[in-house]
């Protein structure tokens, strides 16, 4: 399989950006990370979801696919390109905050802008148990995610799991990484580029050689 673009995805504070960084370095390719911060409404939503979670939705939703159009338009085949940059997830977070009324709007938008991007060739789900979730989240110390719950984070890790188990758009590499960390242990680094090197398509789960 050739790969030029793939994507890294779960939920916050799984380790996304890390793993970016790390394959892009490892590829020869570029890493493209999402503005999260950018968003002027972020805060607020984090303080009282319901009153923020539509202007923060759509804020993102635009955000994400001036992005992602921006990387098509440079050639984005040129090079490997490793991002955390995915419409799709936009979605995942749209159903988790916004009421039954706000999801029927949101959707109007979102039909029209997903099919204007390019598919990945391959996206690599990350996934790890609530509480260490919370825990890498705490660990890293964001001033805008301090009043994130559990609660919450245990839903949209619900609402990531649901979504991968039916996903079948492009190929996908699932990755419990509740006991694997690419950043300090370099032999599952390596271990994970070969695996993605040698993926065909479908779905896979990676399971770490121990050496």
């Amino acid at each position: 399989m050739d790969l030029k673009y793939l994507v890294i995805e779960g939920p916050i504070g799984v380790g996304k950006t890390s793993l970016v960084s790390l394959l892009a370095d490892e590829l020869g390719g570029r890493a493209v990370l999402e503005e999260t911060e950018n968003n002027p409404f972020l805060f607020r939503f984090y303080r009282d979801r319901r009153r923020w979670a539509f202007q923060t939705q759509l804020f993102f939703l635009l955000s994400r696919f001036r992005q992602q159009e921006e990387l098509a338009q440079q050639d984005l085949f040129s090079n490997a390109t490793i991002s955390d940059a995915f419409l799709p997830k936009d979605r995942i977070f749209a159903s988790l905050n916004l009421s039954p009324d706000e999801l029927v709007l949101y959707d109007q938008v979102y039909s029209l802008l997903r099919t204007r991007l390019p598919k990945p060739d391959l996206v690599i789900y990350l996934h790890a148990e609530t509480a260490v979730l919370m825990q890498r989240i705490k660990q890293r110390g964001r001033e805008y995610e301090k009043d994130l719950s559990w609660d919450y984070l245990h839903d949209l890790n619900r609402a990531y799991n649901d979504f991968f188990f039916a996903y079948t758009e492009t190929p996908l590499l699932v990755i419990q990484t509740t006991d694997i960390d690419f950043v300090k242990n370099g032999a599952d680094l390596v271990d994970l580029i070969r695996q993605i090197r040698q993926m065909k398509g479908g779905i896979q789960y990676y399971v770490p050689k121990r050496f």
